[in-house]
């Protein structure tokens, strides 16, 4: 059995930056297991399927070692397939996922998500964390599946040299470092070993978890963002209260065929 794939550089305007994601259209899903091994071979930090039926799209992600109830790059580079390869004609696109609608607009060259708000809470620093970075941690945040710490500056992010068995053996998905950026409103970088992805190039699903916190901190909705793994991405943000509003680019990197028994 033959399958069309692509892979797309996300959250950026250049090829070989941003994080790449395979996307896979389907015309009826393949069992679970074969899409866990396709992304596994894909060995990229996400493989995205969807299926179409009368207009609606269905969407799934996979990481090499997991199914994810959302990812953000690879969503823009699924919308940016449908626009620009499949001939999708309308303004706005409209996912069905584990996390509920997501819609995507196209507006000018950036393609915007409107994804749901994650809700952080703050939580002492445990000692665990502060180990696996090595850096000094101001504040640390918990959201639904990830750790969100405060560093001290965007030279400490970029510093960072992580202890990945360390951040494996928390009970996340991850943890999302954060500070003040010099060139944006905020940097990030986003560690997720526990999923067979050491360090992610560029997270949309963590700028959900990273908009509440920044618009509150700086006292604004309308943000930028730079995440700082060496691929980089660059993302436009929008504080909603319930929702976050997750702006960037996209370019086609590879077109092909899979084989699949």
């Amino acid at each position: 059995m033959e399958h069309r794939i692509y892979q797309i550089d996300a959250f950026t305007d250049k090829r070989f930056g941003g994080n790449p994601a395979a996307v896979i259209p389907l015309e009826e899903w393949l069992p679970d297991e074969v899409l866990q091994n396709i992304a596994l071979e894909n060995n990229l930090s996400e493989t995205a399927y969807f299926t179409e039926q009368n207009g609606c799209f269905d969407l799934r992600w996979f990481t090499p070692a997991t199914e994810v109830d959302l990812c953000g790059h690879a969503t823009l580079a699924t919308a940016h397939l449908l626009w620009t390869e499949l001939g999708y004609a309308k303004s706005e696109i409209k996912f069905g996922s584990k996390s509920g609608p997501l819609g995507v607009k196209k507006e000018g060259e950036f393609y915007t998500m409107d994804f749901p708000t994650d809700q952080i809470t703050e939580v002492d620093t445990l000692e665990s964390i502060a180990e696996a970075l090595e850096a000094k941690v101001l504040q640390t945040f918990r959201g639904k599946e990830d750790y969100l710490v405060l560093l001290e500056s965007q030279a400490a992010v970029e510093q960072l040299k992580p202890d990945f068995k360390k951040i494996a053996s928390l009970h996340s998905r991850g943890i999302i470092a954060t500070a003040e950026g010099t060139d944006a409103d905020f940097v990030s970088r986003c560690f997720f070993p526990l999923y067979g992805i050491d360090e992610d190039p560029v997270t949309g699903s963590a700028h959900t978890t990273l908009a509440p916190f920044w618009a509150g901190r700086l006292g604004k909705n309308e943000l930028t963002a730079r995440q700082l793994s060496k691929r980089e991405g660059f993302l436009k943000i929008a504080y909603k209260g319930q929702r976050t509003l997750i702006s960037g680019q996209a370019v086609t990197y590879m077109k092909g065929t899979i084989f699949v028994e």
